[in-house]
């Protein structure tokens, strides 16, 4: 007999009902969001090919898959700087969170804390250290920093960061400019977002978005927000952080200034090449997020599963590998794992889900993450992480 479908009172969560994977729910935050705000989520540099290949180049390799064997508990956890993890997933720093949903990066912080997964915020978040350490209490969490020319507002973040208790520090290297996002060229998307007539209009087919925007507090970089250059003067102004900051002058030897003022584990986000890991391991980073910014940087450049393989026979164990980059199902992860990374970061993963349900869409992702991890493993028939080696995968002929 024919049952009607048990109906969702919780407006996100039936928005979501009929999404099957990360894609879905990419349609859906398309739909909800204003087009500028999309697309600079959405978009990357230039042609936006070395975009489009972090998620196409996973499909280079294939499975190996052994049958026969005892599947019946899968174990996803492993360790990642030392700590145990449930399952090798970290949260990619996001700048301007807020544009797509109201909570920023606070409901990011708390879906990451409930899955005990680390979560990194960016420099360039809208909500503050302090607010995100409270969201997330008792999670995992870590700072990104950008390597800008006034050190001591940079010192100032990072003893911020470890009077709160986060875990890592996370230093952006790839970033000397910003890369051309000609999406954002296009639509003249400013950040924050202005409400000019073309936005209005767009606003009017997206009203949920448009009155969330209009009645939030001002979108601002938290992190920064009454801090002073040494003259005294604000150093708060959204076009000198973004043109005036960035240090182009960034060197190898930056690392060791990072080093006297942090006294946990640093990562640096941003290598694209083996010698450059093998720099990395030299100046005594505890781990090496493999990463080309989500392609929003350098148009060209190497996706992060195709140097997997190579920086892990450059580097052994001398440091832990993050792959950043491209991930959209678990199959992805164990791939990203057989070849030699200890975990994976996502980033716009997430971000769809915010757009799309908001805290429960993040939750959405790393759920659907940790069972499509889970299936997969059992297919292949792989039991623990512990098991996944090189000979789980191979490149398609």
């Amino acid at each position: 007999m024919a049952r009607f479908r048990t109906f969702e009172s919780d407006p996100d969560l039936r928005r979501m009902q009929s999404a099957a994977n990360v894609a879905d729910l990419r349609l859906i935050a398309r739909r909800r969001l204003p087009r500028g705000v999309f697309d600079y989520v959405d978009g990357a540099a230039e042609d936006e090919i070395t975009y489009r290949r972090n998620s196409s180049d996973y499909h280079n390799w294939e499975f190996v898959p052994s049958v026969l064997r005892d599947v019946t508990h899968i174990d996803t956890s492993t360790t990642l700087l030392g700590r145990p993890l449930p399952m090798p997933v970290v949260l990619a720093p996001t700048g301007f969170t807020r544009i797509v949903d109201p909570g920023g990066e606070l409901p990011v912080a708390r879906s990451a804390a409930r899955h005990d997964i680390p979560y990194a915020l960016s420099t360039l978040g809208t909500r503050s250290i302090e607010e995100v350490a409270d969201a997330g209490a008792g999670g995992r969490n870590w700072f990104q920093v950008y390597v800008w020319k006034d050190r001591e507002l940079v010192r100032n973040m990072i003893e911020r960061a470890a009077a709160c208790g986060y875990e890592a520090l996370v230093i952006t290297v790839d970033l000397a400019v910003p890369g051309r996002r000609e999406r954002d060229v296009r639509n003249g998307m400013t950040l924050p977002p202005k409400l000019g007539l073309d936005m209005l209009i767009d606003g009017m087919r997206r009203p949920s978005w448009t009155w969330r925007f209009l009645t939030a507090e001002p979108i601002t970089f938290s992190n920064v927000v009454g801090l002073t250059d040494h003259d005294g003067s604000s150093a708060v102004a959204l076009a000198s952080l973004i043109t005036d900051q960035f240090d182009a002058s960034l060197s190898w030897s930056d690392i060791e200034w990072f080093r006297s003022v942090w006294d946990g584990p640093i990562i640096i986000k941003g290598i694209q090449s083996v010698a450059d890991a093998r720099r990395a391991v030299e100046h005594g980073v505890d781990a090496i997020a493999v990463s080309n910014h989500g392609g929003r940087q350098l148009e060209g450049s190497p996706t992060p599963i195709g140097l997997i393989e190579p920086i892990a026979q450059e580097i052994g164990d001398e440091a832990e590998i993050i792959c950043d980059g491209g991930v959209r199902r678990g199959s992805d992860i164990l791939k990203a794992l057989a070849l030699g990374a200890r975990a994976v970061m996502v980033g716009r993963a997430y971000l769809y889900g915010l757009g799309a349900g908001g805290e429960k869409g993040v939750d959405w992702v790393l759920d659907f993450l940790a069972g499509t991890m889970r299936s997969t493993m059992a297919l292949a028939g792989v039991r623990s992480v512990g098991e996944v080696g090189r000979d789980l995968v191979r490149r398609r002929p």
